[in-house]
Order: C-alpha cells, then structure tokens, then sequence
C-alpha cells in the first residue's frame, strides 16, 4: 500500500473529507487530493501534519504493506447508517487487520499459536431443526459441552476467528469478513455484553451455515433468519432451555430470566425467544411477555445490572509475548496495538487489578 493510499484509508477512516482533512492539517484539498492519488509525494512537513490532522502517528504512512486481502462477506446495519460511516468503518477495518497480520508476521509463533479454521466447517440446512442440530453440533466439535460459554471472544479467537472490534456508531452491529483464509467478525464495542455475545454468535452463524432456501419452499430460510436461530441454539441449546425451564411453562418471572442471562450471557428476552423456539413457553404467552418489556422500556435497556462487554485478547498476547522475548519493543507494540503505551498500561491495570503491564523488570 502506498503512502497515498495510506493517506486515504486514514482520512476514511476519520469519517473525514478532503476539505475536512485539509482545514485540520493545514494544507490544501487539491495537494491532499495529488498525494492520495500518488499523483505527487508528501514533504516530510506535509505527512507531520497530516499526521495530525488524522490522529495517526507518521509511521502508519510508512508501514510496510501486509497485503491483506478483505472479502465482504455479510454486514449488518440498520438504514440510518450513511455512506460516508460504512466507509469509516471499512477503513477502520482494514487499518486494524493490517496490524492484526503485521503482529502475526513479525512473531514466528503468531500464525501457529492457534488453530486454523477448517475452510469445509459449514452445515448445509433448509430447516429450523437443521439449524438447532448445527449449533449443538459445532459446541461438540470445539468441545465446549453444553454449559455455559464463559467468553465467547476467547473461544472465537481460539478456533481460528479474527474479533474486532468498532465503537462510535450506534448504528452499526456487526459484520463478517474473510481475510485470506481467515474468517473475521467485527462487532460494536460499546453495547451491553448479552448483545455483543448474540451479535457475535448471529456472525459466527453466517460463516458456518450453508442455507438451502430451495429445499425450504414456501417456508425458505434467508440467511438472516438462519443466523438469527443459530445464535440462541449456539449459545443456549434446547436441550439446556429444557433443562433450566422445564418441558412446559405458562410464563417465566423477571428475576429468573435475569439470573439465566448472568449464567449464560444471553439477554432476558432472547431467553423468552428460546422458550417459544423449543415448544416451551407458547407464542401467545411469549408475545405477552414482549409487550411488558416495550410497555416498559426494557427492550431497549433491560433491568438490573447489565453484563460488561467481551474484550478480544488473542492480538495483545501475542504482541505481549513478541515483547517479553525481545522481537519488539514496548513502543513497536503500542503502535501495533493501535493505543498510546501509557494507555496502554491504564488499560492493563484496570482490567487486571492494578498489575503492572511494563515487566520489563
């Protein structure tokens, strides 16, 4: 990638235009134009400040290519969502996969540490049983049993999915990618953790379900169906809905499904949309239930305490590791990282208790 191109992935990426970007760096629209197009070659002083004007360091316009190749696979948005901010969040993509594969490539280990994903794991189904049978399935294949998935990024990560993540437009949910041959799923950050899991699961559904809406007929799945089934399967199966509700009921209590979501980080309605799934609760007791949570405003935010969301960690080991056996340094893998180091180490201390994360001692 050139450093034109460079250019223009950080200006996408800040949602900003070239009229934007040349009031922010001091420069002019047509020279900022010139450069993205490799139409001329930025001074030093140019990319200083078109460092700073895009909040980047003036080593991104430098960074060797990594020829990472993205595939667009499935994006989910809602329709508020404009042109300018799905190019934002491509960008944004691309740039942190970008680092993603450099940490791979500068760390021997990097492509080793885990396995890689089986290119032939995916389910051909044409019907909601298929779906539920596929779910179940795949938990035994990756050995997670039937009890609750503590971290879903974790067992992503350790299954061969890259997981990134995106912040700053509530319009956006997820999406999936492949890079190579590697599946990707980016999903919004800042959501409570029951949504991010169910966003997750619904893209883990897409890479691995095949769906034959011929064999459905009048009853056809569309594949946003199909993930949308496959996510509550995966993450809570019939026969653990059973287990913890029972063959019948006529209605579920409040603090029930919210003491179920805490054990198995699935929200309190997707646990009422799993009891009418399996035949337990009735559609009509369901839809009742719905309506309380809109009446009240729960659809939106439910009650009681919320759980956090996931953070995906596979990245930071292995940069953290280069690190601690002298590939790279503190502030090569800062950069990688994409967070100022002493941002860093806040970071690190908050989530782990006040531990240091300079061990260089």
């Amino acid at each position: 990638m050139s450093i034109g191109q460079r250019i223009r992935l950080a200006r996408r990426a800040a949602a900003l235009s070239l009229r934007g970007l040349a009031e922010k760096a001091g420069l002019s629209a047509q020279a900022i134009s010139k450069y993205e197009r490799d139409l001329d070659v930025p001074s030093s002083r140019a990319l200083l400040r078109l460092a700073a004007g895009l909040g980047v360091k003036v080593e991104f316009f430098l960074r060797p290519s990594s020829e990472v190749t993205i595939v667009p696979a499935y994006h989910r948005k809602r329709s508020r969502l404009t042109r300018a901010e799905e190019d934002s969040i491509a960008a944004r993509i691309q740039e942190w996969l970008e680092r993603y594969v450099e940490i791979e490539t500068l760390t021997p280990f990097g492509c080793c540490a885990r396995p890689r994903f089986p290119e032939d794991l995916r389910y051909r189904v044409s019907t909601l049983e298929e779906i539920e049978d596929a779910a179940e399935n795949l938990r035994m294949r990756w050995d997670l049993g039937l009890s609750p998935i503590e971290n879903l990024m974790e067992v992503l990560e350790d299954h061969g999915i890259k997981v990134g993540l995106v912040d700053g437009y509530p319009d956006f949910d997820a999406c999936t990618f492949w890079a190579g041959h590697d599946p990707v799923i980016v999903v919004r950050d800042d959501v409570p953790g029951d949504r991010q899991r169910f966003n997750l699961a619904h893209e883990l559904g897409h890479i691995v379900l095949e769906v034959d809406e011929k064999e459905s007929g009048a009853r056809a799945l569309s594949a946003e169906a199909a993930a949308h089934r496959f996510a509550g399967a995966f993450l809570v199966p019939a026969s653990v809905v059973k287990l913890e509700l029972g063959e019948q009921r006529r209605n579920l209590g409040l603090l029930e499904l919210h003491l179920l979501k805490h054990k198995y980080g699935l929200s309190m309605q997707a646990w009422v949309r799993r009891a009418q799934d399996t035949g337990v609760l009735s559609e009509a007791a369901a839809v009742r239930l719905f309506k309380t949570f809109r009446s009240r405003g729960w659809h939106k935010e439910e009650p009681g305490d919320q759980l956090p969301p996931e953070k995906p960690s596979r990245m930071r080991r292995l940069a953290l590791r280069a690190v601690a056996e002298g590939i790279i340094s503190h502030a090569r893998a800062s950069e990688l990282l994409g967070i100022p180091l002493s941002d860093f180490r806040k970071q690190i201390a908050e989530e782990h208790d006040g531990l240091p994360a300079d061990l260089r001692h």
